[in-house]
């Protein structure tokens, strides 16, 4: 089970979650603001946390920023917003989920696992030589097995589930890949989250790339591909 901080200026909210956190068997401690998740995030570890974005002292954006600072710990977003804005903004910054006020408390919990499954899934052998892929001259150049990815010669850094978007992508170069089977093979089959949350990814990914972003090529009412260039 995890141990989950939950983030939110409403009481009522963090008693709701931990009620069903409980339930389920996990161990929750609460904040009532950003300020007071940072310094607790300083103090001990969690699992996972659960934040809001609209809090006193310090909003949920600026507290993921600072907690990013020194923890990977996965982190799901609330928010009563659900413009593509915040949500872009929230995965720029490097959480793994986002949730739209009001929200089914069972669903949260489905999400925590979800996202808990994704993140601990098992490292690929380290015994195997690392696998790399170079594009256009060198220009696009990608560790597979160490995660990294150089544009330009310059190291890119990426949200984790941008790797595995762009990885899976990479892999299954010059493939049409439909959105079903995106977010089935990079989300999982336990994917609880809205279906546009590929194209938010797909957006990040294509900014991260920079010029080499055009080697992802929308298949307009299918999907995308990642498109090799001859």
């Amino acid at each position: 089970m995890y141990h989950i901080l939950v983030v939110d200026d409403e009481a009522r909210i963090r008693s709701i979650v931990r009620k069903y956190a409980e339930f389920e068997g996990h161990t929750v401690t609460e904040a009532g603001d950003g300020m007071e998740a940072v310094s607790l995030c300083r103090r001990e570890s969690f699992d996972i946390i659960i934040l809001d974005i609209m809090m006193p002292e310090l909003d949920g954006f600026s507290a993921c920023r600072e907690i990013r600072k020194s923890s990977a710990t996965p982190i799901i977003m609330l928010s009563a917003r659900g413009e593509e804005y915040d949500k872009i903004n929230g995965f720029e910054l490097g959480i793994d989920d986002y949730v739209v006020k009001p929200f089914s408390p069972r669903e949260l919990m489905l999400r925590v696992e979800a996202v808990m499954k994704r993140v601990r899934r098992p490292a690929a052998d380290s015994g195997e030589p690392n696998q790399i892929i170079e594009l256009d001259g060198g220009g696009l150049k990608v560790d597979l097995t160490a995660r990294i990815v150089y544009v330009d010669g310059a190291r890119v850094e990426m949200s984790p589930k941008e790797y595995d978007l762009f990885f899976y992508l990479l892999r299954n170069r010059n493939v049409a890949l439909t959105r079903e089977r995106l977010i089935t093979e990079v989300w999982g089959y336990d994917f609880y989250g809205d279906a546009r949350t590929l194209d938010t990814h797909i957006k990040l990914l294509r900014k991260t790339l920079g010029r080499y972003s055009e080697y992802i090529v929308t298949l307009r009412g299918v999907g995308y591909r990642f498109e090799e260039k001859k």
